[in-house]
């Protein structure tokens, strides 16, 4: 995990990748309780038989899941130290190029993008991309939002 002394010596890293994240299991439990919670049920996903004869072979994480994940990523691939607060704002863009086959393992890696001042604190802009382990295509790419109040 990268740390930086205060948000504006995360501001001096515009530019730069930020590190990666420790890889994780995409486990069917995790995929059928993210179907439950979001009433999501479609069989690519919830169904292991059914699937088996489906495009991929196998279920496959949703891919809002991919993207919820992107919250758990961040705080493992760096912090700021001195701040009051981190607020998500949203995001810019969102893909999802390659499916998250069950059992696959993942990781998100992070570059700032941008960073600038606003009333409150600082507002970055930070690509993270969600790799699959032992694929060539990223499961997602997104520019995430965030307001890093000292």
């Amino acid at each position: 995990m990268r740390r930086f002394a205060s948000v504006d010596e995360f501001a001096a890293a515009k530019g730069e990748h930020l590190g990666y994240s420790p890889w994780r299991t995409v486990e069917q439990r995790q995929i059928d309780l993210f179907a439950e919670a979001t009433d999501d049920r479609q069989w690519i996903h919830v169904d292991p038989e059914r699937a088996k004869d489906g495009p991929f072979g196998t279920t496959i994480a949703h891919g809002y899941l991919t993207l919820s994940l992107v919250s758990a990523f961040m705080p493992e691939i760096f912090h700021i130290d001195g701040l009051s607060m981190g607020v998500n704002v949203g995001l810019n863009r969102v893909r999802f190029p390659a499916p998250v086959k069950v059992g696959s393992r993942i990781r998100g890696g992070a570059r700032l993008v941008d960073i600038k001042n606003s009333p409150a604190g600082k507002l970055s802009t930070v690509k993270l991309t969600v790799e699959v382990e032992g694929e060539r295509r990223a499961a997602c790419v997104a520019e995430t939002l965030s307001l890093y109040v000292p």
